[in-house]
């Protein structure tokens, strides 16, 4: 894929295709709005070649991403009828300009199609946003260690949580579906095959077995009790279980143990048969004793009120590890995009990379834009237990990106069955959850915007931001800004700001900087499009409401910084505490000298503003920390200061117990250790203060 095209390529130039004869502008849309005549010349001049397509709105925002067989074919179809008052129609409308990129096969067609949705997030396609990594069960690599004496951690592998990019030297299991699910499976390696979870720094400084070797959840590598090559072999029974192999792990054991009570090995026999009874129960609470399928994922999906979910549960070496709920946006633009009014295909349209014209329900749709979305990001599995049917074709092309025969069961059988339907259940209840918060959100947002006399264009628009001041009596202050829209925090849109050249502790300031500094190239950037007229593409827009948590001294500061930039005074609110700052008796100040307004204790609007203050204040509190303990604890991590190897720096750790204590020692403190010369203890105080 490196010798694609850009994302954003010129139009396609004109090929030696004849020009495209399409209607008058007049009689293709109910709007009766013409469009561009450089689009229609771009559509008649497009390649017969496979190729993805993106429309682009008046503003220059991408309106839909597609994909074809035959470009010309496919984008033309668009342009050929009248639509009328469908979602189709409504999109068509607005298009003034297209964009193309010619591809070399379907598959490529596919993944670029896939990666443009994820990345300019187009208002007509359904659209699933995954922001997360999935966690994996991390076997570190072992390695033998020369000579005699204490042992090494190179020797006895560790099982550790691990997300982020894989090492081909260790071994990884998954991916889970949480970081509950990887817990749960580190948990079951300590009890049936004793591995330890311990980091190497701690593994080679141990004198004496640790709690977990007390309470047999570790065999005690550290400190000798099990030789490399006993434990080499309860690594390799674990991974055999990991994969899948649980049966052959439990009656290699049980010969095992039989073997050593022949030999009158009793302690050893008693250990393998404690191993065989912890082993003998997880395969009962499990259900996974006669279970033929190592690696599928089950793939329910609900759709209701307007919104979706699919429910993705993990089946990973036949053992059902839990599942993940994901809720896509636009479904009811993206999967109506290729309707006509009665809700059957739009015969046009539908001629598409996938095949011909086929009625797709709802759910089939929601469940092919998952497939293609997810599975060209993590790894796939073989099986896919769906409960709706996916296009066959997108199977195949799937199975030609990722180098994996993919295939789908759509009504299953025995344990698929089950599996499913508990995929389903919980499909339906997560749905539920979801409609019953959004309802509530949606409620609360109406409350607070009728109390405020905010009028948006639509509620749906409404946007509020949100700032608070955190510091540690001067130290380490931080701003943040939160920001609530759509009904919901907009975590992806939050934003930290490091105050500096204040007075310590000096929060009037800090709110004047941060102010300062969110709105200040915003408002002269509105200010010139005001002059001009005209709106440029990502300017920008003010919120509907600026909440500050504080009272006047706050809502006074930002008046003066509101002043100052030509800012409409009315969007400021301070939420004061009330008497005894109790919550639920908060009021709000305003800084365009209205009244105070206390909502009342059970107001849906003063809930909001709750929700909003208090996620501010969290996001606030936890990057001062953070600052705060990198300057106290960290100061630029002990091996990165020059002269400190891992042998001084497990010296250090060793003798103060931690880098907390390295800072709280004196020169002469961290001199006095080997190999520590009194220049390089300067050094190191200097770096961690």
């Amino acid at each position: 894929m490196s010798d694609l095209p850009e994302t954003h390529p010129p139009p396609a130039a004109a090929s030696s295709v004849p020009p495209l004869l399409l209607p008058t502008p007049t009689h293709q849309l109910q709007t009766d709005r013409p469009h561009p005549e450089q689009l229609i010349s771009d559509v008649a001049s497009l390649p017969a070649l496979p190729g993805v397509y993106r429309y682009f709105d008046a503003q220059g925002q991408v309106l839909y991403v597609g994909k074809a067989i035959n470009l010309k074919k496919r984008v033309s179809s668009y342009f050929q009828k009248n639509h009328g008052g469908t979602r189709i129609g409504h999109m068509v409308s607005k298009i003034v300009r297209l964009e193309t990129t010619v591809v070399r096969s379907e598959a490529e067609a596919l993944l670029l199609e896939n990666n443009l949705i994820k990345t300019l997030s187009p208002k007509y396609n359904i659209l699933f946003r995954d922001d997360k990594s999935y966690p994996y069960l991390k076997i570190s690599a072992s390695s033998p260690v020369n000579g005699a004496g204490k042992p090494a951690a190179a020797q006895f592998a560790r099982v550790s949580y691990y997300r982020g990019a894989v090492e081909k030297k260790h071994h990884y299991f998954g991916p889970y579906p949480s970081a509950w699910a990887v817990k749960e499976a580190i948990l079951l390696m300590q009890k049936v095959f004793l591995l330890r979870t311990c980091e190497d720094p701690v593994f080679n400084n141990r004198s004496r077995p640790c709690l977990l070797y007390q309470i047999k959840r570790c065999s005690g590598p550290c400190v000798g009790h099990i030789t490399p090559s006993a434990y080499a072999q309860d690594l390799a029974d674990a991974e055999r279980f990991l994969h899948g192999d649980a049966q052959e792990v439990m009656k290699a054991l049980e010969a095992r143990m039989m073997a050593h009570a022949d030999r009158l090995e009793f302690e050893l026999a008693a250990q393998l048969r404690n191993q065989v009874g912890a082993l003998s129960n997880v395969l009962h609470q499990q259900s996974v004793d006669n279970v033929s399928d190592r690696d599928v994922d089950v793939l329910a999906v609900k759709v209701s009120g307007g919104r979706a979910c699919v429910n993705l549960a993990m089946v990973r070496g036949g053992r059902h590890l839990g599942d993940r709920p994901y809720f896509p946006v636009q479904v009811q633009d993206g999967a109506g995009l290729d309707m006509d009014d009665d809700g059957a295909p739009d015969a046009d349209l539908s001629v598409d990379i996938l095949g011909p014209a086929v009625r797709r329900s709802v759910e089939s749709q929601v469940l092919d834009a998952f497939v293609v979305q997810h599975y060209l990001q993590v790894p796939v599995p073989s099986l896919l237990v769906v409960g709706a049917p996916v296009d066959k074709r997108l199977l195949q092309l799937l199975s030609v990106q990722t180098g994996v025969k993919v295939s789908a069961v759509h009504q299953p059988r025995e344990q698929r069955r089950v599996w499913l339907e508990m995929a389903q259940t919980n499909a339906n209840l997560q749905l539920a959850r979801l409609l019953s918060e959004e309802g509530s959100q949606q409620a609360r947002t109406r409350a607070l915007s009728e109390a405020l006399d905010l009028l948006p264009d639509a509620l749906d628009d409404l946007r509020i931001e949100c700032f608070d001041i955190s510091h540690t009596a001067g130290e380490s202050t931080q701003a943040s800004c939160v920001v609530f829209h759509h009904h919901k925090m907009q975590n992806a849109e939050y934003r930290r700001y490091k105050i500096a050249d204040i007075t310590p502790g000096d929060d009037y300031a800090a709110m004047r900087q941060v102010l300062m500094r969110r709105y200040g190239k915003l408002s002269e950037a509105l200010a010139q499009a005001k002059q001009s007229g005209e709106t440029h593409a990502g300017t920008g827009r003010m919120p509907d409401l600026v909440l500050v948590d504080g009272g006047k001294g706050q809502v006074s500061m930002a008046r003066e910084v509101f002043s100052q930039l030509g800012l409409d005074l009315s969007l400021i609110v301070g939420v004061e505490k009330g008497e005894g700052r109790r919550i639920g008796l908060e009021e709000l100040v305003f800084a365009d000298g209205r009244d105070k307004v206390y909502l009342g204790k059970d107001s849906a609007a003063l809930m909001l503003v709750a929700q909003i203050r208090d996620e501010a204040h969290r996001f606030a509190i936890t990057g001062m920390r953070a600052a705060r303990a990198k300057v106290r604890m960290d100061g630029g991590k002990l091996e990165e200061i020059p002269g400190v190897g891992p042998k001084r720096r497990a010296r250090l750790l060793q003798r103060f117990g931690g880098v907390r204590g390295v800072a709280m020692a004196s020169v002469e403190d961290i001199a006095s250790v080997d190999a520590i010369s009194r220049e390089l203890a300067e050094e190191i105080y200097r770096a961690l203060h």
